[in-house]
């Protein structure tokens, strides 16, 4: 027996009988009819209760303020643009809250446009995709100023305070191509990725490369500390010159560790398509390896198969023997949470991906402001820890089992 229909279905069955999409949801639809009136009522609910007294009620008589009228207002929202009547008062003291004073769009709206930006469209095709979908006249200065809005939340997550000690700091670069008076110039944009003590990922701050060497890093790594940052137990890092001392300085418990997720992405620069599959397999049983012994039998193997097309792979891979090989004197899960490659492969396709839509950039803070929006959606995702990884280990128990 199927439940009896209230009385808000009825209606909404007798509105919607024998409309068309269109009639429905078009520019000029029913459901934007609906919205201009139920926030028009709204409006005029609150003047009631901000005056005290229902329209042409004689109560309201010397009551020292009455309606005066209504003004003209265009909301810009999903339903395109609506023109709304805002009732007014006589003291000019009534301020709507359902459609606050100086606002032109929508709840939600902003956030569509910055959803949007952050998926690396430009304020152009913001533009055109608002015209398409909502018929709404949006210009480029207005969606500016609305991603603008963002860089304020990015200098407090930049600020933030951080955990006291991150057993795995991960630091990767970006090339990103930006603006320099007549010119577009090339600059590393870092993020650091943290795995804290629960095991879960965790952007700690991006920085764009204005020193050379090791200033920058120690730059980056004071930053760090400033923030809250005592220990950083494993440093794995794209490149060592000019690192490993300059680490030290500042967190002396450290073991650096090139990072093996830049190590394969610049073997694979030089492999054919058609044989990435084959020799990434070929890699992880390098990397994989229970120990150093069995991994150097590896990287022999690798060579005896590949050199004849890639002799440089496994050069490089021996040339830098000294710092790929410390993570395997740790426990299995802790390498595995070191070389495992899906949260940093798959937040640096995405991010290249949607620096590569942009082109250029007309300065850093461009940048930076659609970098922490992609990212921001990102991390979203991020909410199990590393596999295997024990949470509920004390602060003691942890470090000690990366200090063995």
């Amino acid at each position: 027996m199927s439940k009896p229909k209230n009385r808000a279905e009825e209606l909404l069955d007798e509105l919607i009988k024998g409309k068309t999409p269109e009639e429905l949801i078009g520019n000029e639809g029913l459901l934007k009819q609906l919205t201009k009136s139920l926030v028009e009522r709204a409006m005029q609910g609150e003047m009631t209760h901000h005056l005290g007294y229902e329209k042409n009620s004689s109560t309201g008589n010397n009551s020292g303020n009455s309606r005066n009228g209504k003004s003209s207002k265009k909301l810009k929202g999903d339903f395109g643009t609506i023109d709304l009547e805002v009732p007014r008062d006589r003291n000019g003291s009534f301020e709507p809250q359902i459609i606050r004073k100086g606002q032109t769009r929508f709840t939600g709206f902003d956030e569509k446009i910055i959803s949007m930006y952050s998926r690396g469209m430009t304020t152009r095709e913001i533009s055109q995709h608002l015209k398409e979908i909502y018929q709404v006249e949006v210009s480029a200065d207005l969606i500016s100023q609305v991603t603008d809005s963002v860089m304020e939340t990015v200098i407090e997550w930049q600020n933030r305070p951080l955990d006291k000690v991150y057993p795995i700091l991960i630091m990767d670069a970006l090339i990103v191509k930006v603006r320099d008076g007549n010119h577009v110039v090339n600059k590393a944009f870092y993020l650091a990725l943290g795995i804290n003590l629960q095991g879960t990922k965790e952007i700690l701050g991006i920085w764009v490369e204005r020193t050379e060497g090791a200033k920058f890093w120690l730059q980056i790594l004071t930053d760090l500390k400033n923030r809250g940052v005592e220990d950083i137990l494993i440093a794995c890092v794209d490149g060592l010159k000019g690192f490993p001392d300059t680490i030290i300085s500042v967190f002396p418990n450290a073991q650096v560790q090139l990072c093996i997720v830049p190590m394969v992405r610049n073997s694979l620069k030089w492999v054919s398509y058609k044989q990435r599959k084959e020799l990434v397999v070929d890699l992880k049983a390098i990397y994989k390896s229970p120990s150093e012994e069995i991994a150097k039998k590896s990287l022999d193997d690798f060579s005896t198969k590949w050199d004849s097309q890639y002799p440089m792979i496994s050069k490089s891979w021996r040339s830098n023997w000294d710092s790929v090989i410390p993570f395997l004197a740790y426990p299995p899960n802790i390498r595995k949470a070191i070389y495992t490659t899906n949260a940093i492969e798959s937040m640096n396709m995405g991010l290249r991906k949607i620096i590569k839509n942009r082109g250029s950039f007309p300065n850093d803070e461009a940048a930076i402001k659609l970098l922490y929006l992609a990212l921001n959606n990102m991390s979203k995702k991020w909410t199990m820890p590393v596999q295997d990884w024990d949470d509920e280990r004390s602060l003691e128990s942890r470090v000690a089992e990366f200090k063995r």
